[in-house]
């Protein structure tokens, strides 16, 4: 009884959060997106993000790719997304899940996603300063077969499976420790057709003293392995 409750209120949670998305896709005019600020290094975006919190996630960063804050959603907004064109919003169900869900809209800070590949290195900021880096293992793209219906069945255009909102979110966001992107994906003029999940897996320890030297050794030190 108690899987249930949870697997049914993960679902319910999960299709507000869509709704939230496409309900911003249909009556949002499409502002233009940023890339994020420019930094010349992770450094300085580190300093840029940090406000002395340890346990809040404050940035995202790829090298060449993406530098973005990222937001908190409110207690008891599970469908917030922010509008803000340079941030990233952490899904509140992903870390009762024990992972981490980074979320935006396709035509803000989402769009930056469509640049990331596998292998990538994603770096992830928190208040004091100390980061984690993950490395980018898959890009899905799953199609919503009822995109106006938050309660949609998704279609993987990979496996050809057809899934349910509930076994979507059990496969993006449960499991070992990892971080899920999402973000929805525009297709013959509709902004909602489809959902985009980019997954990157643990590769390092943290930084616990940012000094560039650290940052050095955390990127170049994975690949001397």
């Amino acid at each position: 009884m108690t899987y249930r409750f949870q697997s049914l209120r993960s679902s319910t949670i999960f299709s507000a959060l869509i709704a939230a998305l496409i309900l911003a896709s249909a009556f949002t005019f499409p502002a233009q997106a940023k890339n994020g600020a420019t930094y010349s290094d992770l450094y300085s975006f580190v300093e840029s993000v940090r406000n002395g919190d340890g346990s809040a996630l404050r940035g995202v960063y790829v090298q060449d790719r993406m530098a973005f804050q990222i937001v908190q959603q409110p207690a008891g907004s599970p469908a917030f997304v922010s509008q803000d064109p340079d941030q990233f919003t952490q899904f509140g169900m992903a870390a009762e899940a024990g992972n981490i869900g980074l979320l935006a809209h396709n035509y803000l800070a989402g769009r930056s996603l469509s640049s990331l590949v596998q292998g990538d290195i994603v770096v992830l900021v928190y208040g004091d300063g100390h980061t984690e880096s993950f490395l980018v293992k898959e890009i899905r793209q799953v199609q919503a077969l009822d995109p106006s219906s938050p309660y949609s069945d998704f279609k993987d255009l990979g496996t050809q499976a057809t899934l349910s909102a509930d076994e979507l979110f059990r496969q993006a966001y449960k499991g070992a420790r990892h971080v899920t992107f999402q973000t929805c994906i525009e297709a013959n003029g509709d902004l909602s057709w489809g959902r985009l999940f980019v997954i990157a897996e643990p590769i390092t320890e943290e930084v616990t003293s940012p000094t560039p030297e650290n940052f050095i050794n955390t990127f170049f030190g994975f690949w001397r392995r």
